[in-house]
């Protein structure tokens, strides 16, 4: 028999937890605005089911992701606690799998910041690239009116219902730093003003990583990316579509323009 003071198996606390969550009333649960509180994490756990997150999880539309961000965030779930109810309730598979890989990138992230503290707030190592640092945030950008309906839609629900789909997230920054030229601190700063799951250390670190200042080169796409995780829904109504599209070239050209000195 266990001491009482012995540590949860993870079996056990996964039990704990599937207890909690077999007494929650059914229902789906909207995306925004996110529902606060420990019963609200604990239904969104319950209803996630990660088998096809591999997958499913960069596209921007049909969002197979699983939206527990908020409440990792803010210590209503814990990393270890929503790793230990999956990992009992699902049998392994490449979902489970690299939703397990997402946890461990924000486990990391905490252990940057841990050792690095504010530095995370500036540049971590040196740009990989030329980069063009301009202060401040377009007055287009602040008022989701760039004209470009991939990043306008983003940016509407991010001052609507602070959240940001992880690959849109992508594509503003890349947008924002490598086609504005804009100082990667100022973008950070404006999704943490407006994420509901905006963390110090994921925001800023992942920031850094689309410039190139924590990461081995930089991140940028282009329409055939977005058309391709967006299912064309952008595309197809976007103004810039037939001409105008700044992201309509190869990645090969795009590099050119976008970092040759």
């Amino acid at each position: 028999m266990r001491l009482q003071t012995d540590q949860p198996t993870r079996a056990e606390r996964a039990a704990y937890l599937a207890e909690a969550l077999a007494g929650l009333y059914e229902g789906p649960v909207e995306l925004a605005p996110t529902p606060g509180g420990r019963r609200a994490a604990l239904r969104r756990l319950r209803d996630f089911d990660p088998r096809d997150y591999a997958r499913t999880r960069n596209d921007v539309v049909r969002r197979g992701v699983s939206l527990l961000s908020p409440y990792l965030r803010h210590g209503i779930l814990g990393l270890a606690e929503v790793r230990d109810f999956l990992v009992t309730r699902f049998a392994p598979g490449p979902g489970l799998a690299k939703f397990v890989n997402e946890l461990a990138w924000r486990a990391f992230w905490q252990l940057v910041y841990a050792e690095k503290g504010e530095a995370v707030h500036q540049d971590l190592e040196p740009a990989k690239v030329s980069l063009r640092r301009e202060r401040g945030v377009p007055a287009d950008v602040e008022q989701a009116a760039t004209g470009l309906v991939c990043l306008d839609t983003a940016l509407r629900e991010l001052y609507t219902d602070g959240y940001m789909h992880n690959h849109a997230r992508m594509w503003v920054a890349a947008y924002l730093q490598h086609w504005r030229g804009i100082d990667w601190r100022d973008g950070a700063a404006l999704f943490y003003r407006h994420l509901l799951d905006g963390d110090p250390a994921s925001n800023s670190l992942s920031w850094q990583w689309i410039a190139s200042t924590f990461s081995h080169k930089p991140y940028f796409f282009n329409r055939e990316n977005v058309e391709r995780f967006s299912g064309g829904a952008y595309c197809a109504t976007c103004p810039l579509a037939r001409e105008g599209c700044p992201f309509d070239a190869s990645y090969e050209e795009l590099a050119v323009r976008l970092f040759a000195e």
